[in-house]
C-alpha cells in the first residue's frame, strides 16, 4: 500500500457484484470534498473494468489499483 496517500473514506464492497461497488463508490464520493481520496475494496473481478470506465466517465482520478488474493483495492481522488 502506498504511504504517501491519505485516505479520507473507505467503501467495503466485498461480496457485491456489478453495479453495486460503483453505486456505493458514487454515493461516497458525493459526500467528499474535491481532492479527497476514497479507498474501495471489492471482490468482483469485473470491478477492474468498471472502475477504469467510471474514472474516465466521471473525471475522478483512479490513482491506484491493486489485487491481492482475489481482493481488488482502488484509490480514487475526488475531482
Amino acid at each position: 500500500m502506498s504511504t504517501t496517500v491519505t485516505v479520507q473514506k473507505e467503501v467495503d464492497a466485498r461480496g457485491l457484484n456489478c453495479p453495486l461497488p460503483i453505486l456505493r463508490t458514487k454515493k461516497a464520493l458525493n459526500d467528499m470534498a474535491s481532492g479527497q481520496v476514497l479507498r474501495v475494496v471489492a471482490t468482483d473481478p469485473a470491478s477492474q473494468r468498471d472502475f477504469e470506465a467510471f474514472s474516465r466517465q466521471t473525471g475522478n482520478a483512479l490513482i491506484e489499483q491493486s489485487v491481492n488474493e482475489g481482493t481488488f483495492t482502488y484509490l480514487l481522488r475526488r475531482k
